[in-house]
């Protein structure tokens, strides 16, 4: 059995690996999230980004699943997905015509000489700043894993102090919706 691996920061992914984004509707309950992930945890299988939220139905919690490997490991991913009763869809999302979004929050040293430009740069990337202290900024940045991984970059001589990323939600472009219906 092939294991998913995640990709280490600059390095390039084994040939036959990509980024697989699965995108599952479950039941909204106690256990749930322990259930998947504990499906992914007994197969040897690495989640790189998994978030969960409610839906409009509060019933009912979309998880987002961000996986890379092969081709095939997907397949016995989403089959075996499929299979847990708390599941009442999955589907994977494709990647290039998905929305991809995370949020970060990035505490970044900024005194008095610096803070302009690390205001400069958080203008730069169309991100707030939320909270300001005499030697820190707090910033707020919305976008796909290549923007906010641009920012930290550009952020990292001043100090990033501190950080936090939601992991990645997504949904399908256009009129295709995952469904109680695709179950």
């Amino acid at each position: 059995m092939k294991k998913l691996t995640k990709k280490a920061a600059g390095k390039e992914l084994v040939p036959g690996e990509k980024m697989h984004i699965v995108s599952a509707l479950v039941e909204n309950r106690a256990g749930t999230l322990s259930r998947v992930s504990g499906l992914f945890a007994r197969r040897g299988f690495n989640i790189d980004s998994l978030t969960v939220g409610e839906t409009v139905d509060p019933s009912i919690s979309r998880m987002t699943i961000a996986v890379t490997g092969d081709d095939s490991v997907l397949e016995q991913i989403v089959k075996q997905l499929e299979k847990l009763v708390d599941v009442i869809a999955v589907r994977e999302l494709d990647s290039a015509s998905c929305l991809r979004r995370e949020i970060m929050l990035v505490k970044v040293g900024a005194a008095e000489k610096t803070r302009p430009a690390v205001i400069e740069i958080a203008g730069i990337f169309r991100s707030r700043i939320i909270d300001v202290s005499t030697t820190t900024i707090t910033i707020e940045a919305t976008g796909d894993k290549e923007k906010l991984n641009g920012l930290l970059m550009l952020l990292s001589p001043y100090g990033v102090l501190e950080l936090a990323r939601t992991g990645l939600v997504a949904l399908e472009r256009g009129e295709k919706v995952l469904s109680i219906k695709d179950s």
